[in-house]
């Protein structure tokens, strides 16, 4: 976890998981770096959440994978789910539901997160009859931002096809998206 800025009442918090996508925002901009996967974003974001102040609201701004040919550029997400855990066993077991998808805007995208680099052409179209891009922390971030009541958006830059090659293609796109999504928190919160 790494937090360049001061949290404030009155500002949103960036929330990202990795420095190279957050390389060309704002200076100006709290921000937050909380690491790759779904453990890492919750314990961040809980953390700094529970020292306060707490932000107006929390961003999380990052990369995802593209699961359905044709998707690019940044799209806000209307619902997060994760992908990784098995929520209708888990209510058969317990009678208990747990990771229910999230819905944060009433237009948008649907993100599933999940704690695997999607890079498999066969895992990427089973997430996409259930979700139109991937990612490694949105769900937690948003939950984690229910969990305080604090408002949360998440706003992702496609990256890749979530395929054979997403690596490779993550880390030769990662400079573009990042700023693509400074020019987004510009024209958004500045």
């Amino acid at each position: 976890m790494n937090l360049r800025g001061t949290v404030r009442a009155d500002r949103p918090l960036v929330v990202l998981a990795v420095g190279e996508e957050a390389r060309y925002l704002p200076p100006d901009l709290p921000v937050l770096l909380t690491g790759i996967g779904k453990v890492n974003a919750a314990s961040a974001v809980a953390t700094v959440l529970a020292v306060g102040p707490r932000p107006s609201l929390l961003l999380n701004l990052g990369t995802a994978g593209a699961l359905r040919p044709g998707l690019a550029g940044i799209h806000e997400i209307a619902t997060v789910l994760q992908h990784d855990l098995d929520t209708t066993l888990l209510l058969a077991l317990t009678g208990e539901t747990y990771g229910a998808p999230l819905a944060l805007a009433t237009e948008g995208a649907v993100l599933a997160t999940g704690d695997t680099f999607v890079a498999d052409d066969d895992a990427r179209d089973r997430l996409a009859q259930r979700a139109d891009l991937v990612d490694m922390e949105g769900y937690a971030v948003a939950w984690a931002a229910a969990q305080a009541g604090v408002p949360c958006r998440l706003v992702k830059q496609v990256s890749d096809e979530a395929g054979e090659g997403a690596a490779r293609t993550w880390q030769e796109a990662v400079d573009a998206c990042a700023r693509d999504l400074a020019e987004w928190a510009g024209r958004h919160l500045v």
